[in-house]
């Protein structure tokens, strides 16, 4: 993806159809924008009928071309010693969250996840607030297997550390 240390990674990818994930949920808040400055506009009446035409589909074009960019730069590697996962667009984000760290994994499905067979895998480690980590785009098999591969490893990290 870039260089660095973690060149080497064998980055496994999500499954494509987060992109349309994404895209659907730039739409809808394209639609939510478009609609909302719609009634302001009625209300008001300053700009042009179609500007919230425009500004919509402005944002659902810049929205849809960041969920193609987001889903080529996401990727995971469960390694030896942790789970490494890179993603991030504007900001490239490499995270490592070693075994003994994870207090519990889930999996879970939100209703458009559902819709598009998909599910995530949430990572829930020690330490600091907001020390989660998640992996999106995932088809249930694989969301579970994740769970329970990083469950067994962080159970036995935790035994090699113990004092």
């Amino acid at each position: 993806m870039s260089s660095g240390a973690a060149d080497d990674l064998d980055l496994r990818r999500l499954d494509p159809r987060v992109r349309t994930v994404w895209v659907v949920q730039s739409a809808v808040g394209a639609a939510l924008l478009g609609g909302g400055l719609f009634v302001v506009n009625r209300i008001v009446d300053v700009l042009p009928w179609y500007a919230p035409l425009v500004l919509g589909s402005l944002v659902l074009l810049l929205g849809a071309t960041f969920a193609v960019l987001r889903y080529r730069a996401w990727g995971y590697e469960v390694r030896d010693d942790g789970i490494y996962l890179e993603h991030g667009v504007l900001t490239q984000v490499r995270t490592v969250v070693p075994f003994v760290r994870i207090q519990h994994v889930d999996s879970s499905r939100s209703p458009v996840e559902r819709l598009f067979g998909l599910a995530t895998t949430v990572v829930y480690t020690a330490g600091s607030r907001g020390a989660d980590v998640t992996v999106p785009g995932l088809t249930p098999v694989r969301a579970d297997d994740l769970r329970e591969r990083l469950k067994r490893l962080a159970i036995r990290s935790e035994g090699e550390d113990a004092v």
